[in-house]
């Protein structure tokens, strides 16, 4: 099974740059036509973010350009909500993120969920937005139907994908801004038939693992997080990335990294010093309790 992993494409209504200069569909544009010699695929996958402001607009241009790509190569697109996107605007165009799903989840805070079977493997995608936040979590419903499914193991085994990693550097925003229950994933995947976990969210790769499943974080489309910048602050430069994974028969994943050759690979885009990331942690993360 070979899957092309995406993830934050951050596509808006108005399809050009943004105050930084950053371009999620220039960058999205540029992305695929560099990968234009890559074929034989079994699916791409996108973890979120698909859009920058929810907008109908920005997904629906996210589906005229992924399905052109990726029907061209007789795969199909699975998408993902991240914190950015909007579950209402997202539903109205992408639907459940799967063309022809088998199952799928709907939780009462309009959560969306769903499964399908590719190249033989079982792949779920989960919804890990919470509304007005930048960090992540799967809700009880969420986990039991996950649960569920694993009970009947796939013969190829099951790829799971969503936007925020139950994973983390000691970086304190990735602490603060990744999935919060990472302990009740790790207890509902333990033993199961899970190989592979996709996430995006960090916009840099980084690679782990969850109980017996590996973890692989993408870097983003749009921008990419460069961890030389000085601990406690953040840098984003300009270079539209992807990963290719390949998964075998006994189910280790091969992974690397694809990018695209961007005339301003490397330059800022936007750099937060110590006092905006602490008050991106205090304004988007978890509220202390009490």
């Amino acid at each position: 099974m070979r899957i092309l992993h995406l993830s934050d494409t951050h596509l808006d209504r108005s399809g050009g740059p943004d105050e930084d200069g950053a371009d999620g569909t220039a960058a999205l544009r540029l992305l695929l036509d560099e990968l234009g010699q890559l074929r034989d695929l079994d699916a791409l996958v996108v973890t979120g973010d698909v859009a920058d402001d929810g907008s109908p607009e920005a997904y629906l241009r996210a589906r005229e350009l992924l399905s052109a790509y990726a029907g061209d190569r007789g795969a199909d697109v699975f998408y993902t909500t991240g914190n950015h996107d909007d579950r209402a605007a997202f539903a109205d165009v992408l639907g459940s993120g799967h063309a022809r799903p088998e199952a799928v989840y709907e939780g009462t805070a309009g959560e969306r969920a769903a499964a399908s079977t590719v190249g033989g493997r079982r792949l779920i995608t989960l919804d890990t937005l919470v509304p007005g936040r930048a960090y992540g979590r799967l809700d009880d419903g969420q986990l039991r139907w996950l649960g569920e499914l694993l009970r009947v193991p796939c013969p190829s085994g099951t790829v799971l994908a969503f936007h925020h990693p139950p994973i983390a550097l000691d970086v304190d925003v990735q602490r603060a801004l990744g999935l919060q229950n990472p302990a009740e994933l790790a207890r509902t995947i333990r033993g199961t038939d899970v190989q592979l976990i996709l996430c995006g969210h960090f916009h840099l790769q980084i690679v782990s693992r969850l109980e017996q499943a590996t973890v692989w974080v993408t870097p983003g489309v749009v921008s990419r997080v460069d961890l030389t910048a000085r601990p406690g602050t953040e840098r984003a430069v300009h270079g539209p990335s992807a990963s290719l994974v390949h998964l075998g028969t006994a189910g280790v994943p091969l992974i690397h990294t694809l990018h695209a050759r961007d005339p301003r690979m490397g330059r800022t885009v936007y750099e937060a010093d110590e006092d905006e990331m602490r008050d991106v942690i205090e304004r988007l993360g978890p509220q202390p309790r009490g």
